[in-house]
């Protein structure tokens, strides 16, 4: 029996798709801004090496959305070759202008300051170098093959990670590990970008290192797989509900279970760590699509929507403002000077414990974020990058 929700199933746009991503850019902002990084409760900070803390799925979750916005955004084209190479044009421009956002915030504001030291020292990986990477190179499998090359290549990529990892004895260490300074990834991200250009509180590693980027495409195509499925329009429904959620929780199962071989671990972005993050980030679309989308119960998810249809612009300008807070210099009633950042966190550290004062800025920074976007999703402004 055919729901009765069935024909308008398929939106222009959709909109659990821009709630998902909007929770989740709002919960990276969250977690990337608290107002003091030495009292940060515990589910607010990444595990300090193997595990997961609800703070090391945003990102997986954000590639994800990556890949299932790749299968929506270029389904059309997919039929059409002729357009392909205009297509993947479009798509490295938008990949460079990602990396080009990455590098500027990695330079900022240093680079006005002492622009030599800041091109000695900027730190090439990072967040959105990692989200252009994954989008081009998604973008062209997406084009380029089936779905089920695109399943066979995901999993090529997690075998072939896992082995790479865990057989191949790393250089100056003589056997495969797992450790912070001496697995495989962090020895080729000291040799192609030397200590100079990565995460400055590691210097050694980065957690976007480039071997590690490998399996983070593994987690767009799983994005694109779930995307492509969810848009079909020959199945019901309910019948895509029961496959997501089954196939989420199979694969939430499978890297809980591989986690006891190749452990969990966000930083090294293991092949078990696709899986968990996968298959948690599947069933929780799969359940906002039926209870937005199909069910229609959807009042609850503006604020969240108008993050998400400026994803990119949000996260690059609130990695912006900090900064740009931490330049301006004010001088207090007792003569002492301070940034305006810690003049204005200093309003919440008086007053509260250290722990909620940190968090209380976190959501006030949320919150601030959310009033901007309200007023330009008002106004329809949305920013493609």
């Amino acid at each position: 029996m055919t729901s009765p929700h069935y024909a308008a199933e398929q939106p222009v746009r959709l909109l659990s798709l821009d709630f998902f991503r909007g929770a989740t850019v709002a919960a990276m902002i969250l977690v990337n801004n608290p107002g003091d990084w030495g009292h940060i409760y515990a589910p607010l900070e990444h595990a300090d090496w193997h595990g997961c803390t609800p703070t090391d799925l945003v990102f997986p979750f954000f590639l994800f959305i990556v890949g299932v916005s790749i299968a929506y955004a270029m389904g059309s084209k997919k039929t059409d070759p002729s357009s392909h190479g205009k297509t993947i044009l479009k798509a490295l421009k938008r990949t460079l202008i990602l990396f080009g956002l990455g590098l500027f915030l990695s330079l900022f504001p240093n680079v006005f300051s002492n622009p030599v030291e800041a091109f000695q020292q900027v730190r090439i990986p990072g967040v959105l170098q990692r989200i252009a990477v994954v989008f081009f190179i998604c973008s062209i499998i997406f084009l380029k093959s089936s779905e089920r090359t695109i399943f066979r290549t995901m999993v090529i990529i997690l075998a072939a990670y896992w082995a790479i990892m865990t057989f191949i004895p790393v250089p100056g260490t003589g056997f495969p590990n797992l450790e912070k300074e001496t697995n495989l990834g962090a020895w080729i991200d000291r040799g192609v970008f030397t200590e100079a250009h990565l995460w400055k509180s590691s210097k050694t590693w980065d957690p976007e290192g480039l071997l590690s980027t490998l399996p983070a495409i593994a987690t767009g195509l799983f994005g694109i797989l779930v995307g492509s499925y969810l848009k079909r329009k020959d199945i019901e429904p309910a019948t895509k509900i029961a496959w997501l959620f089954s196939t989420g929780a199979a694969a939430t199962a499978l890297g809980l279970l591989w986690d006891l071989q190749f452990p969990i671990n966000k930083q090294l972005w293991t092949s078990s760590f696709v899986l968990y993050t996968g298959g948690l980030a599947t069933t929780i679309l799969s359940l906002s699509y039926w209870i937005i989308d199909v069910q229609q119960y959807n009042r609850f998810t503006k604020p969240f929507v108008v993050y998400g249809v400026n994803a990119i612009t949000v996260f690059f300008l609130s990695g912006l403002l900090p900064r740009t807070l931490s330049m301006i210099h004010i001088t207090g009633q007792d003569g002492s000077q301070q940034n305006l950042l810690s003049y204005l966190y200093s309003g919440f550290s008086n007053e509260m414990s250290p722990f909620n004062a940190s968090l209380a800025w976190a959501v006030a920074f949320v919150l601030f974020w959310l009033l901007i976007l309200w007023g330009m999703y008002a106004k329809k402004i949305i920013i493609k990058v």
